[in-house]
C-alpha cells in the first residue's frame, strides 16, 4: 500500500512526536525521594505534614508522585531515617511525639508507631546500625535519650539517659549527630543563662557547648573526655564526616563554622586554623556521602554556602559557584538542608518563610552549585522545618573514596 506525500509528511511527524515522547519519558527516572516536613496550612496550621517529592537523576528536579502524609502529631521539628533507607521518624514538637513510619517502594509512607515524651523534642538521629534513636529533648532542662529500635519499631528508653548539664545553667538543645561507626554521639546547644538576647542573663559561662558521648556495650552512654566541648555563642547545627574523624558545627550568633578533629573515638580537639566564616546566621549543615564537601544554609542571607574540605586536615575551604560568589540563592530563610544520598549530586534547602524547597546540582568536582530547574519548589504546607532523603531503585549509594 503507498502513501500520499501529505500521508507520509503525517506519518514522519506522528513518528517524531512519539519518539520523543518515549525519550522524553525515559529521561526522568526517579533516583531520590526526598521528605519536607511542615504544618499542615489553613485551617489547621499546627497540625504536621510530610511531603514526598521524587528527584530527577539528571536534572535534580523535584516532583510529586506520591500523596503527602500527616505527620502524626503537631509542629514537627525533624526528621531522621534507617540506614536501610526502610524507616523515617519525625518529632513532634507541639504534641511532643516520635512518630514512626515504613517506606515503601513508591517512597509512600505508612505509620506504625510512636512514643509520647515528657519533654518537647527538639532533634532526632539514627545510628547507622540501625539499633538506636536519639532524641535531644526539653527547653530547660535538656536531655539526651536512648531508644532501641528492633526492625524500626521504637522500643523503651534507655534508663539512663544523659542529662545536658552546664552547672544550673538553662541550657537549649539545637541539633544531634551520630558517628558514621556509631562510636559517638554528639549534641549541640547553648546556654541561656549566659546568652539571652533581649533578656537577662545570670551565668557568665560559655554560651555555646557540644556535648560528646562515647556508645558503649549495650548502647550505654559515657561522657566524653573534656565535655562538653565549647563551641561559639549559639551553636544550631552539626554535622560528622563520613569518616568518623572530624565534627563541624555552625556558630547562629557569630555566623561561623566551628570544626574539630575526633581524638580516641569520641573525644573532640578544635581544628588549629577554625574557625571558619560562614554567610550570615548559618542554621543547618551537610556533607556530601563522599566526604569531600560541606554544605551549610544561611538563614538572613538566604543562601547556600560551599566549601571542599581537605581531607588530610579537615579543613574546610571556600568554593566559588560559576558566578564566581561562594553563596547560591536560595528562597527565603533556609532552616534545613540535605545531599541526595543516590548519586551525591544535588543539594536540597527547606526555606522556613519561602514555604519551599530550593535545589541545586553539585559539581562532583569542585563542589560548586548551580540552581537545578524550576527551584524553587512549592510544599502544600506552611513553614518547613526538616528534610531527608532516600535513594530510589537500584542506584549505587555513594559513599567515601
Amino acid at each position: 500500500m503507498k502513501f500520499s506525500k501529505l500521508s507520509q509528511l503525517f506519518l514522519v511527524s506522528f513518528l517524531g512526536l512519539f519518539l520523543a515522547t518515549l525519550l522524553t519519558a525515559c529521561d526522568i527516572v526517579t533516583v531520590d525521594f526526598v521528605y519536607v516536613a511542615s504544618s499542615a496550612g489553613s485551617g489547621t496550621a499546627s497540625n504536621g505534614v510530610i511531603d514526598i517529592y521524587a528527584v530527577d537523576s539528571g536534572s535534580g528536579a523535584m516532583r510529586t508522585d506520591v500523596a503527602s502524609v500527616s505527620t502524626g502529631g503537631v509542629a514537627p521539628v525533624s526528621l531522621a531515617v534507617t540506614s536501610d533507607y526502610a524507616n523515617l521518624y519525625v518529632a513532634n514538637a507541639g504534641s511532643k511525639t516520635i512518630v514512626h513510619f515504613t517506606i515503601g517502594l513508591d517512597g509512600g509512607l505508612t505509620q506504625k508507631d510512636s512514643v509520647t515524651l515528657s519533654a518537647t523534642p527538639v532533634a532526632i538521629a539514627v545510628n547507622t546500625a540501625d539499633t538506636y534513636l536519639y532524641v535531644v529533648s526539653g527547653t530547660s532542662s535538656a536531655t539526651l535519650t536512648e531508644y532501641s529500635l528492633s526492625s524500626g519499631t521504637i522500643g523503651t528508653a534507655a534508663t539512663a539517659s544523659a542529662p545536658l548539664n552546664v552547672g544550673s545553667d538553662t541550657i537549649i538543645p539545637t541539633g544531634v549527630t551520630v558517628l558514621a561507626n556509631n562510636a559517638a554521639v554528639y549534641v549541640t546547644a547553648y546556654d541561656q543563662s549566659a546568652y539571652n538576647p533581649g533578656g537577662s542573663t545570670t551565668s557568665t559561662a560559655n554560651p555555646g557547648w557540644v556535648f560528646g558521648y562515647a556508645v558503649g556495650s549495650g548502647g550505654a552512654l559515657t561522657a566524653a573526655t573534656n565535655s562538653p566541648y565549647q563551641a561559639g555563642v549559639k551553636p544550631s547545627a552539626l554535622v560528622a564526616d563520613p569518616t568518623n574523624r572530624f565534627v563541624y558545627v555552625t556558630d547562629y550568633a557569630s555566623s561561623q563554622m566551628i570544626g574539630y578533629s575526633i581524638l580516641d573515638g569520641s573525644t573532640l580537639s578544635f581544628l588549629t586554623n577554625g574557625p571558619f566564616k560562614t554567610g550570615n546566621e548559618p542554621s543547618a549543615i551537610v556533607i556530601d556521602p563522599r566526604g569531600k564537601f560541606l554544605y551549610l544554609s544561611n538563614e538572613l542571607d538566604n543562601t547556600v554556602g560551599a566549601y571542599s574540605i581537605d581531607l588530610p586536615t579537615g579543613t574546610p575551604t571556600t568554593t566559588v559557584n560559576v558566578t564566581g560568589s561562594p553563596l547560591d540563592s536560595t528562597d527565603t530563610q533556609p532552616v534545613a538542608i540535605v545531599v541526595d544520598p543516590a548519586l551525591g549530586r544535588f543539594v536540597y534547602t527547606v526555606n522556613h518563610l519561602g514555604n519551599s524547597v530550593s535545589g541545586f546540582v553539585l559539581d562532583p568536582t569542585s563542589g560548586a552549585l548551580k540552581a537545578t530547574q524550576a527551584s524553587p519548589y512549592p510544599i502544600t504546607g506552611t513553614m518547613p522545618t526538616a528534610i531527608v532523603a532516600i535513594p530510589h531503585g537500584n542506584h549505587a549509594i555513594q559513599a567515601v573514596d
